[in-house]
């Protein structure tokens, strides 16, 4: 009678609902891939598996939210779940959602066909004003006879297999029922919410689109790991671009364009000895320019970091691309900006990218990613192999993670960096690194041993950007017993700004200041430039500086190999754009110019200059900047293929 009991509960009936309902999604997932293998001739059986299992974790988050009505519905804790009416009410909201889901889950394994990607919300805005969709759909529905039939059997199965008839227990004493079913539920709602989440813990961001990357070798993987409901949910938080059409085509490509062709230099990469360089990429978390003593005449909390730039090439005037960690990777990395949303929660975050270490992984360089924080934090990893690095170095590669763990975020920089070096050293040559800093973010703490070691000053996060200085050093001590630091070019830069003190940086431009400097002492002396740099610099000017030969895409330009093109840095400030030149920052709102200022003459941006003496050369770079931008981002065109 105990086995009857449970196997009626309503948490046992809703758990074994929802599981059916999964295995649904599995089998489609399944189906999806045989009815198109010829799209996908790489994937052998042991990747098909692992796609297979990456897509649990999207159904898992979809389908816990499409049943979550229903979920807490039967999970009540009350006696009157047993009732019949109630049932059949809790029965509707089981089968609406889930049929639905079936459809357009199968509706979109045609259309993807001809997009290319599962459907986001941007399908309702470029399909708005036509008429026939149902007569599309209809004669798809004939045309494609095998998928309709799949989805009317498994529509056919949800209805025939779903569990009835939940019953409570009767008989169980009122002081032992409420508390035991309500912990129940307690628990229950918790653990539908990590789901749906897709992870725990302060690391841990919402899953979205971008996070499929993880699972796949080629961009075009993720239309097997992701779901078409869960696309749709996902891409109504970010927004759907618009072409604004400022130039047609012809025009638009003579005034600014990221597809770069070899230059008269390239092919003629630069060595030491005959050996190619290696290129190692920091990005340091939070590192403000406002707390770099170089960039403010000795006033800082970098000591080491001030006496590297002092050898470097720098730029007084450097910015980040966004606010935020995620938006670094993509424009250090990719050249790719952050403009209107961080690019990989926007709709398009399953485009396919080029990056530094996918144009030198085809030279022969060996490629890796390194990042403290446990495997799949931030979506890094997923960018990470969406972007062509090799391999990718998390918590889970760091041996002793579970000693060196800061307790909320990541590995302790002081270890990490030192196990960032260690590995690199058992490399094949030539390689291309890259590490994302962990420490000098909140809760901003530093180990027990540096407690009061380091200047505090008046925000708390600069104690941890004087310990992550001091874990730099280390890096450096160490990398220069290897072999390889001698041909190596480093790359130092920031994800963004933190907290901030001094009116020159409190502003709309100094939000974005962050250090872009490249060491290489053999092949680079020491220059402060005087023109502006931004961080989707970066890679057209490694490409430029190690002799890559050959096209590529970016946004940026090089910066390295003299003046820039054109001299400009470019950031989303919403809700405008900002272009700055060597002297000017000008903000854009899609339509006009907003504000002109001097910033210069005027560092804390206190005196407006009129908006009509904004340079029209400025004006047209930027709006060509925009529509190139938004057209590849809407037509998976970020790569120069």
């Amino acid at each position: 009678m105990k086995g009857e009991r449970f196997i009626k509960h309503p948490w046992t009936v809703a758990v074994c609902n929802w599981l059916l309902v999964m295995a649904i999604f599995s089998v489609s997932r399944l189906f999806y891939y045989l009815t198109n293998q010829a799209t996908y001739p790489d994937v052998t059986f042991s990747h098909l598996c692992e796609l297979m299992f990456g897509g649990i974790r999207f159904d898992m988050t979809a389908l816990l939210y499409l049943n979550s009505v229903y979920i807490v519905l039967m999970l009540l804790p009350f006696r009157f779940r047993s009732n019949r009416i109630y049932q059949q009410v809790a029965q509707w909201f089981y089968w609406i959602p889930n049929i639905l889901a079936i459809l357009v889950n199968c509706i979109d394994m045609v259309y993807m066909q001809f997009t290319g990607r599962r459907t986001t919300v941007a399908f309702f805005s470029e399909f708005q004003h036509d008429s026939n969709l149902a007569q599309i759909f209809f004669t798809s529905a004939l045309q494609y006879w095998y998928v309709t039939l799949f989805g009317i059997a498994m529509i056919a199965v949800l209805i025939l297999c779903a569990r009835r008839g939940a019953e409570t227990d009767k008989k169980c004493h009122p002081a032992v029922y409420y508390p035991v079913e309500t912990l129940l539920f307690v628990v229950s709602i918790y653990m539908a919410v990590i789901g749906i989440r897709g992870g725990f813990g302060a690391y841990t961001r919402p899953i979205t689109l971008s996070n499929a990357l993880q699972y796949t070798n080629r961009t075009n993987e993720t239309n097997i790991v992701l779901n078409t409901p869960f696309c749709l949910m996902r891409s109504t938080e970010g927004r759907v671009y618009t072409d604004p059409h400022y130039y047609d085509p012809a025009e638009l490509e003579t005034i600014m364009t990221p597809l770069h062709e070899p230059s008269a230099v390239s092919g003629q990469p630069s060595a030491i000895s005959g050996q190619r360089l290696n290129v190692v990429v920091f990005i340091l978390e939070s590192f403000s320019s406002e707390y770099i003593g170089f960039y403010n005449n000795g006033q800082g909390y970098t000591p080491f970091l001030d006496s590297l730039l002092a050898q470097s090439v720098t730029w007084q005037y450097s910015f980040a691309s966004g606010r935020k960690s995620i938006d670094a990777m993509p424009s250090v990395l990719s050249s790719i900006p952050m403009l209107i949303a961080p690019y990989v929660v926007t709709p398009y975050s399953t485009n396919s990218v080029s990056s530094i270490a996918d144009c030198l992984g085809g030279e022969g360089y060996t490629t890796a990613f390194f990042h403290g924080a446990p495997n799949g934090s931030m979506g890094f990893q997923a960018y990470a192999r969406s972007a062509g690095f090799q391999a990718y170095y998390g918590q889970d590669e760091y041996p002793n993670a579970r000693r060196d763990f800061d307790g909320t975020w990541a590995i302790w920089d002081e270890e990490f960096l030192q196990f960032y070096a260690q590995t690199m050293s058992t490399m094949p040559e030539p390689f291309m690194t890259a590490v994302f800093t962990a420490s000098s973010h909140h809760p901003f703490k530093v180990p027990a041993r540096y407690e009061g070691v380091f200047p505090t000053g008046p925000h708390p996060i600069h104690q941890c950007i004087g310990y992550s200085d001091h874990a730099l050093r280390r890096f450096f001590e160490f990398a220069q017993t290897q072999e390889w630091y001698d041909h190596t070019l480093f790359v130092i830069t920031a994800d963004h700004t933190n907290q901030l003190t001094l009116p020159e940086y409190t502003n709309d431009l100094g939000r974005y200041r962050v250090p872009v400097a490249f060491f290489c002492p053999a092949l680079l002396p020491a220059e402060g430039r005087t023109d502006v740099i931004s961080q989707t610099d970066i890679m057209p000017s490694v490409l430029e500086f190690v002799g890559y030969d050959k096209p590529y895409f970016a946004f940026g330009e090089d910066a390295l190999s003299g003046p820039k093109k054109h001299n400009y840095a470019i950031c989303y400030n919403s809700p405008v754009y900002q272009v700055m030149n060597d002297s000017l920052l000008m903000q854009f709102d899609g339509q006009r110019v907003t504000a002109l200022y001097n910033y210069k003459a005027d560092p804390v941006l206190h005196a407006q200059q009129p908006v009509e003496e904004a340079p029209e050369e400025m004006v047209t770079y930027l709006k060509a900047y925009i529509q190139q931008y938004i057209h590849r981002m809407i037509h998976d065109q970020l790569t120069h293929e």
